[in-house]
């Protein structure tokens, strides 16, 4: 029997269970694992007979747990290309303020800039609290995570576009290269 046991923030616990528990079974189904909630203390122990299942239970928490939806998150369970990468703003900002600041060039004028490097990267992108956090094939969330560590350092919005797009262009002539 494998158990491991996370810390899950009170405001993600309900989006974790799900409406009557749905949520919950759907990860206990997927995972062929217990989930069990402390909701007053935050923790969830996940159990199984199965390291892989317990394993693959915990990512689809810890991302939901770092603002992604339940969908976003099973798509970690589904693709095993997938990773889930969180980027701690915490030990880059010193004020409420400026941590809006950079929230708000990452996250960008009615979501564009986040959407914009999501389609760029194809990868999912969740800003939460004071993570950011990605779901995506290595390769992309490493440039994903160059861009918006590019914004978190006042680089401009135009510049991390231009080298998103040369990131593209390279990865598309790297894939010709390989098939032929």
């Amino acid at each position: 029997m494998t158990n491991q046991e996370i810390k899950v923030a009170g405001d993600r616990l309900g989006v974790l269970i799900g409406k009557g528990g749905s949520t919950k079974r759907e990860v206990e189904e997927k995972t062929h694992t217990t989930i069990r909630v402390d909701s007053k203390e935050g923790v969830v122990t996940v159990e199984g007979d199965d390291a892989e299942g317990v394993i693959g239970a915990v990512k689809v928490i810890e991302a939901i747990n770092r603002g992604f939806s339940p969908e976003r998150a099973f798509q970690l369970m589904r693709d095993d290309d997938l990773i889930l990468d969180v980027i701690d703003l915490g030990a880059v900002v010193d004020t409420p303020r400026q941590l809006e600041r950079v929230r708000g060039r990452i996250i960008g004028r009615a979501g564009h800039s986040r959407e914009q490097i999501e389609d760029m990267t194809g990868t999912s992108i969740s800003v939460h609290g004071k993570t950011i956090s990605l779901i995506g094939p290595f390769e992309q969330v490493k440039v994903a995570r160059t861009a918006i560590e590019m914004l978190v350092n006042g680089v401009p919005h135009e510049t991390v576009y231009s080298f998103l797009d040369k990131k593209k262009r390279e990865s598309k002539q790297d894939l010709i290269a390989y098939y032929f």
